[in-house]
């Protein structure tokens, strides 16, 4: 895949894997440029092309270029067509064979091994859409594999081929890397087997997803390394390659691996299941920035805005709120936005999750069920407008009150709805059709109580709405008369 664009392009035995590992030797100091040449030897044998094929239904024969220039020689000069050069004998009653399906190469990827019995790591993107897969080890034998499961949000596929005693690799700590740290990336970019590049840690925790915090390197990865091993200076894989920043499609200075402890974690369940079960509370989540964190009286701007509760979901059930910021689940701080998701993801469905969230100024404690994570649904635009009882105000807001319908609609108990936004509130994104439900922590109950308590803000400081368009809350810092 690409990034704006990004392409993709133990010692002790794996719990559930077995299986004994390449022996990783005592962490050691590196002065001046590492010597790979030992690493390699040692972790080459473990890492695997990987081809994928698709089945493609072999159509009846077509006439070529060729033959029907032919055709039309024959036909303008002579008056006759060309006879059939392979004309087909079939009795008119007799049934045509079905077509005949034939096996296409679909692409390459790489993979290693993580046991001895044949279980094989590597990235979803790589399998996804295959009819068959093939793995091919450094000695030359090809197995064909079966998937066991892959799992698109994480990127991650285990596959199996049949063999024993099987070279495989020892499994690092992705929670211990360190930026600046020597790494190496091992496997078969435009299909070249066992191609090793080499580069330092640059960077942890890059958020380019839901799931995945990902490994930032400055190791060479193109297009067929995607599925190989990252590992570092004690042969210790510790992430799986899995894309590159490029505006070319292909390696220009950054890529990107799937932390270890992660990979494993999904690779467990696809190996129990088949598939990842993951928890979900039902919201749709913002950004705090410091101006909303300010305004609303937090020390910082950490935690995760709640922007929407989906009807009947474990957060309604359990209090949750459009406009509360999450601060802590089960107790761990919600520094970024991505925090949230990851730890919700993380939860076995069916157990209760305790929740810190910050509500008009006050922090407080919510309990709620996790449920297993389901599709998402398409979210409802709300098209009904008020009726214009609309009153200017220093925001540069006109709104107006809701009618009784458009509350129950709406499922709110207050609030008023945007009937036109110029200058300040035009700059902030605000339109015709929004919904403020908060000014300042304050509930909104009318447009006569909105435009009071606009009016009595002090000019020049920020004030911050609660605003709902369509499902989706955000917290909006407008300043009034604001140029």
């Amino acid at each position: 895949m690409m990034l704006g664009t990004v392409s993709w392009l133990f010692s002790p035995a794996i719990p559930g894997f077995g299986g004994s590992a390449i022996a990783a030797p005592a962490a050691a100091v590196t002065a001046g440029l590492p010597d790979f040449a030992e690493l390699v030897e040692r972790t080459g044998p473990a890492v695997v092309n990987i081809r994928t094929t698709e089945k493609m239904k072999a159509g009846p024969a077509t006439p070529s270029n060729d033959d029907q220039e032919m055709q039309e020689f024959f036909r303008r000069y002579f008056g006759i067509p060309i006879p059939p050069q392979r004309p087909d004998r079939t009795p008119r009653n007799k049934k045509q064979p079905p077509p005949l399906e034939e096996e296409v190469p679909r692409g390459v990827g790489s993979g290693f091994i993580l046991s001895a019995d044949g279980y094989v790591m590597t990235n979803a993107h790589v399998v996804d859409g295959a009819d068959e897969v093939y793995v091919k080890l450094t000695d030359k034998r090809e197995f064909k594999a079966k998937i066991i499961g892959a799992d698109k949000r994480t990127d991650v596929a285990l596959v199996k081929i049949e063999g024993s005693s099987l070279p495989r690799l020892t499994i690092g700590d992705s929670n211990k890397i360190r930026v600046g740290e020597w790494v190496i990336a091992i496997g078969s970019p435009f299909d070249l087997d066992n191609t090793v590049t080499a580069g330092i840690i640059s960077a942890k925790a890059r958020d380019t997803g839901d799931y995945l915090p990902l490994i930032q390197t400055d190791v060479a990865v193109n297009p067929g390394n995607s599925g190989g091993p990252l590992i570092n200076m004690r042969g210790e894989v510790i992430g799986i390659n899995s894309q590159i920043y490029s505006r070319s499609g292909g390696y220009m200075g950054i890529s990107f691996a799937i932390p270890i402890d992660e990979a494993i974690r999904v690779s467990e369940q696809l190996k129990a299941s088949g598939k990842v079960t993951r928890g979900r509370i039902g919201v749709q989540i913002g950004e705090v920035t410091k101006d909303v964190a300010e305004s609303l009286g937090m020390a910082k701007a950490q935690g995760a805005l709640v922007q929407r509760v989906e009807p009947g979901s474990p957060a309604e059930k359990g209090g949750l709120q459009a406009g509360d910021i999450i601060l802590k689940y089960n107790g761990i701080a919600i520094e970024r936005l991505s925090d949230l998701p990851r730890l919700v993801g993380n939860t076995k469905p069916g157990t209760r999750a305790s929740l810190t969230i910050w509500r008009k100024g006050a922090s407080r404690e919510l309990a709620l069920l996790i449920t297993e994570m389901e599709s998402e649904k398409v979210a409802q635009k709300e098209d009904k407008k008020a009726k214009p009882d609309a009153v200017a105000n220093a925001l540069g807001l006109v709104v107006s009150d809701l009618t009784a319908a458009q509350k129950k609609e709406l499922k709110v108990g207050s609030g008023v709805m945007v009937e036109a936004a110029e200058g300040a509130a035009a700059r902030a994104g605000l339109r015709a059709g929004d919904l403020i439900l908060q000014f300042n922590n304050t509930e909104v109950k009318d447009a006569k109580e909105f435009n009071a308590l606009v009016g009595k803000a002090e000019p020049k400081k920020t004030v911050v709405l609660l605003v709902r368009r369509g499902d989706s809350s955000q917290f909006v810092p407008l300043r009034p008369n604001s140029q």
